[in-house]
């Protein structure tokens, strides 16, 4: 299976947070499914960091990149058909960025692995 992880999932999974649910954290250890991580959360995570609204613990520089190689993760990049599901998408949620998780989870048609209950109403699959 392919997982698309939510910002707060792949974060909580490198630092192995208890916030992180144990059905979470088995699918991501699970070595037969690929996981992605959006091209948005890196960029909500260098927005945060800028601000100074989220400590890494580590410069944000080759931060991801060592973590998604370390944990064999893939990078979703952002396509114009993704953009194009985001403009049709309703406004059920009115975070941008997991808005645009959703149009990718949808276009995909892939599971996203998320605490936030607010994305099933576009109907998408989450696990948690």
């Amino acid at each position: 299976m392919t997982l698309l992880l939510d910002t707060h999932s792949f974060l909580w999974f490198w630092w192995d947070d208890p916030q992180l649910s144990e059905t979470a954290k088995q699918a991501i250890c699970d070595a037969t499914n690929r996981k992605l991580v959006s091209t948005v959360s890196c960029w909500e995570i260098a927005i945060k960091v800028s601000l100074k609204k989220l400590d890494l613990g580590a410069p944000y520089r080759g931060f991801i990149h060592q973590h998604m190689v370390r944990n064999n993760f893939e990078l979703l990049q952002i396509t114009d058909e993704h953009l194009a599901g985001l403009v049709e998408l309703p406004f059920y949620h009115k975070d941008p960025f997991d808005r645009l998780l959703v149009a990718q989870s949808l276009y995909e048609q892939i599971p996203i692995v998320s605490a936030d209950p607010q994305l099933d109403a576009y109907g998408i699959t989450r696990i948690w």
